[in-house]
């Protein structure tokens, strides 16, 4: 099903940031001094590709469809993953909280950042296995391949109006960037 292996594809970037954001965190603990330009970059990724991009086509194409397919959004798989996706931004805005008050030389702002850091790490690995490994299965057993074709192109529409041309490559760049600097 390619709307699903599209999905389970930028998982993996995800999973790839989420290193980074250990690594980030242990270093910042560790006294090292923040650079903001990475923080930035690592909260942008978050923000854009996997809030509103990834989280994006799941929220408008794929859990109106698993909906429509009779898989329930209130008590059900739909429902957590919804719950989780807010959960996640909240800890986004905390790490850009902590991020910001770094800026304004306040120490603390280290911790606020690694503990939303970390919450957020550990909520994602445990979302990114519930839907590769239970709702994009249940989406492949009842979802055709027209709606599979639907679903990927709304996909698309997706990258174009809500990141916009080439910025996915620009992710995919910090990630290499990145994953040299915090994870080896």
């Amino acid at each position: 099903m390619k709307s699903a292996d599209e999905l389970r594809n930028e998982h993996r970037g995800i999973e790839v940031m989420l290193d980074i954001l250990d690594g980030a965190a242990e270093k910042l603990r560790g006294g090292a001094p923040a650079d903001f330009g990475h923080l930035d970059g690592m909260t942008e990724f978050l923000s854009v590709f996997a809030d509103k991009c990834h989280h994006g086509k799941e929220e408008d194409f794929l859990f109106p469809a698993l909906e429509a397919a009779g898989i329930p959004n209130e008590g059900g798989p739909i429902g957590v993953m919804l719950s989780e996706h807010r959960k996640g931004r909240e800890f986004i805005a905390g790490m850009k909280r902590g991020i910001e008050a770094m800026k304004a030389g306040d120490r603390g702002g280290v911790s606020l950042f690694a503990e939303n850091a970390a919450e957020y790490t550990s909520l994602l690995r445990q979302h990114i296995q519930k839907e590769d490994n239970v709702l994009f299965v249940m989406a492949e057993q009842r979802l055709g391949a027209a709606k599979d074709e639907e679903l990927f192109r709304g996909f698309e529409r997706v990258e174009e109006e809500r990141i916009g041309k080439g910025k996915h490559e620009e992710f995919h760049a910090l990630l290499d960037r990145l994953q040299e600097i915090y994870t080896r």
